[in-house]
């Protein structure tokens, strides 16, 4: 009896473990048939902006909106290529921009006819054919001699040299220069044979050369594009910024300036195009793989060379801008200016404008700002730097061949576009102070402030044709905002300005450079 009984029970547990078994089975496929159905949300539509051009009158808007409802496997195709994909609303922003940047450049206040250029307002020239032993044409300088790789015809320059024979009293490059497109491809595309750190500064920057002699300055990504500057950080100490280089150059040109040396943005392979043909044994010897297995470097420098402060790839692709190199010193010696406006990096200690409230009655009187254009020359830098939000501007440069009576070159500007949320009214004290300016710089400011040009929608549209912006905008929505809001205080400090003189005050604010559009 004891027997049949535990015979019956082996049964019954034996039924049942079967039973739990089949029961498990049934539940893993019906969770494996609900897991591979599918519960994404419908796609939204994309675009990409992928032109290497600098967008001009003669970029098209059209091409743009042709892109807006990408096929599914381009969009898979592009997120597996590394390129963040442009929503649609964006694209039409995009594109609107782009007609707003064309209708801009086209605009007479950036049609000024100008002078016909004499022989000794070119920075560089060619020098006739001569009989020589060691050349039969000559870049020259002055009296220098320079490089002989070259004959006299264009055709056979490379972009950096049409670029540098370009360069006049007046300006680094012409409106709607056609030699933009072949530079800013130049840098973005071609082979990278040399990579050396350049001397001097704070932070690390590379002399990077290519194989037509051309050479740029390549300073590497350090933070996010939307790493806003702490609060409690100096000016002095903050980090420089690859997409300020950048977007310094954009801004710069749509300020009618074209005083920033082209830059553009690029990637790089640490291994491939820095630490293979490098021949600085001391930048060599900075290369390290991280615990991640990220190839870093960093260099030698006064501050932030060391490995707290490592430059790293991922593993090895690098962002970085690279900006044209201008003549060299041996050919175009420039002249550096202390800025009158100089802060006194200090943490404590006041500089003098900040405590003599008619500092600029002294500056007026003081060469070169006695006479000329400086004075008003300065001034268009000190709105680039309010725009930008760039508190380090100790010093500026000038070409020495021109004197006096030249524009003031807007070199490193890699500490801009550091905060959004906050303006630095600081900055714009040499304008308020001074109240005086370019009728010219007025005109182009007040154009965009209208709806139709607005600074920050042509600045968009002009920065969508970098090669990063394939990656992510260059800058980021809330800085595109803070132009406005800038563009709107300068405007009104310059209003305040005007009603001043009309109270009362004695000087003009206006240097009247386009006496017949002086009533636009």
């Amino acid at each position: 009896m004891m027997w049949r009984m535990c015979r019956r029970s082996r049964t019954i547990c034996l039924s049942l473990a079967l039973i739990s078994i089949f029961l498990h089975l049934l539940l893993a496929l019906v969770s494996l048939s609900l897991y591979r159905q599918p519960c994404d949300a419908p796609l939204t539509p994309w675009t990409h902006i992928s032109s290497m051009g600098i967008g001009g009158p003669t970029t098209s808007p059209t091409s743009t909106e042709n892109r807006v409802g990408m096929p599914r496997n381009k969009l898979l195709s592009a997120k597996s290529e590394g390129i963040a994909p442009v929503k649609a609303p964006l694209a039409e922003q995009l594109a609107a921009g782009l007609s707003k940047l064309a209708a801009l450049f086209d605009h007479p206040l950036y049609n000024v006819p100008t002078t016909a250029m004499r022989e000794d307002d070119w920075l560089l020239r060619v020098k006739p054919k001569q009989k020589s032993e060691r050349s039969s044409q000559m870049w020259v300088s002055a009296s220098q001699e320079g490089y002989d790789h070259w004959n006299s015809s264009s055709n056979s320059h490379p972009p950096w040299l049409r670029f540098h024979l370009g360069i006049s009293r007046w300006q680094l490059y012409p409106h709607q220069d056609p030699n933009m497109d072949s530079v800013v491809q130049q840098l973005a595309t071609h082979h990278i044979i040399s990579a050396v750190q350049k001397t001097g500064g704070t932070q690390l920057k590379l002399v990077m050369s290519f194989p037509n002699y051309g050479k740029a300055m390549f300073k590497p990504m350090k933070q996010e594009r939307d790493d806003e500057t702490d609060y409690n950080l100096y000016y002095f100490s903050d980090f420089e910024r690859h997409n300020a280089e950048i977007a310094a150059f954009h801004l710069d040109r749509i300020l009618g300036y074209r005083r920033v040396p082209p830059a553009v943005g690029r990637q790089v392979d640490v291994v491939k195009e820095i630490k293979n043909i490098t021949t600085d044994l001391k930048l060599a010897r900075t290369f390290f793989n991280s615990p991640v297995g990220n190839v870093c470097f960093y260099g030698r420098c006064s501050y932030y060379c060391s490995t707290e402060h490592a430059i790293c790839g991922r593993p090895r692709n690098l962002e970085a801008s690279l900006a044209l190199m201008l003549p060299d010193l041996s050919l175009a010696t420039r002249r550096s200016w202390r800025s009158p406006w100089r802060r006194s990096y200090s943490r404590s200690k006041l500089a003098k404008w900040e405590t003599e409230p008619d500092y600029c009655s002294t500056i007026k009187k003081t060469a070169p700002y006695d006479k000329g254009t400086r004075l008003v020359d300065f001034m268009d830098l000190v709105i680039l730097d309010f725009l930008m939000s760039n508190m380090d501007r100790h010093h500026y440069e000038t070409f020495e061949k021109f004197g006096n009576n030249t524009f003031l070159l807007h070199l490193d500007n890699g500490r801009a576009f550091g905060r959004h949320s906050k303006d630095e009214p600081s900055i714009l004290v040499p304008l308020a102070q001074c109240c005086r300016m370019r009728r010219s710089t007025w005109l182009r400011l007040r154009l965009l402030s209208l709806p139709q040009y607005r600074l920050s929608d042509v600045m968009r549209a002009s920065l969508s044709h970098d090669p990063l912006h394939a990656i992510a905008p260059l800058l980021t929505e809330p800085h595109l905002a803070a132009l406005d809001r800038r563009l709107k205080v300068v405007l009104e400090t310059v209003s305040r300005c005007v009603k001043r003189q009309s109270e009362g005050g004695s000087d003009e604010v206006f240097y009247e450079d386009l006496d017949h559009l002086k009533d636009m």
